[in-house]
């Protein structure tokens, strides 16, 4: 029987990325491998990996990050926005890779019958810094720290007006999902975000909280039947809980954050393990 593994932000753009990359194997022949969002900042990267991926594992489920949704000079003739992400969700589908824009399959693993729910939600910048009481002192304490993330210049919301607008519809349309599924199957959460703001607490840099989730999904752990969130990033992989619910973070990062660890990328992660 099949275990459900997981990476996350691969950044393949990196020689020494794309080494780990093409070094992940499945267990055995059953096993799904969930890909949390930062493959790429380019198409043709993000095509690369998973073509790869979908060749060694029996089941690749992706969800969007803001790397890959970032508008680059790439193959992708500059689409922006909601046609950036449509662009990949034809790609994936071309390959055979599940989205957020499919059916949440239920699969059997290592004995546990789960379903898996790949979720694109981005932010909304109400994950404030300290002293801060809306989004627009959380942006100018940004500015004046210098730590403003790369989605102001290249992931552009369009036909939103915002990214707020955006996020508010994408968490709205999951959320109706969500309460639409049998609630005796227990819930694997796949998003390139935590679904609360706790993890976000050992960030060097507080204020980037702000590009990192929403407070729009800090109950759904509780709300639903929830069995694991999975999520990426932070770039700080570890295992926690959250009112018993496991939370893992599952990401590689950039080389010069995962080469000096003495255990090295340590990927795919088990999530049910």
């Amino acid at each position: 029987m099949g275990r459900l593994l997981a990476v996350s932000d691969l950044h393949v753009s990196y020689r020494e990325n794309r080494e780990v990359v093409e070094g992940l194997t499945p267990t055995g022949p059953d096993d799904w491998l969930l890909v949390a969002g930062d493959v790429a900042d380019k198409v043709a990267d993000i095509e690369w990996t998973l073509t790869l991926l979908k060749d060694r594992f029996a089941q690749v489920v992706w969800v969007p990050g803001n790397h890959d949704l970032w508008t680059v000079n790439d193959d992708a003739a500059g689409a922006r926005g909601v046609a950036r992400y449509e662009h990949l969700v034809a790609l994936c589908r071309r390959l055979g890779v599940l989205t957020p824009e499919d059916p949440y399959p239920v699969a059997t693993f290592e004995g546990r019958t789960v379903r898996i729910v790949p979720m694109f939600l981005l932010y909304d910048y109400s994950w404030l810094p300290p002293g801060c009481a809306t989004p627009e002192e959380g942006m100018e304490y940004a500015m004046g720290t210098g730590i403003v993330c790369n989605d102001e210049r290249l992931l552009h919301p369009d036909p939103y007006p915002s990214r707020q607008a955006w996020c508010e519809a994408r968490v709205a349309a999951t959320e109706r999902r969500l309460a639409g599924c049998d609630p005796e199957i227990p819930l694997v959460l796949v998003n390139h975000y935590p679904t609360v703001r706790t993890p976000t607490d050992v960030l060097w840099y507080p204020e980037f909280a702000q590009w990192c989730g929403t407070e729009l999904t800090k109950e759904w752990h509780l709300r639903f039947n929830v069995a694991a969130m999975v999520y990426g990033h932070l770039h700080i992989p570890r295992d926690t809980v959250y009112d018993g619910v496991p939370f893992k973070e599952v990401s590689l990062g950039y080389p010069r954050e995962w080469q000096p660890r003495e255990t090295g990328p340590g990927l795919p992660k088990n999530v049910l393990s």
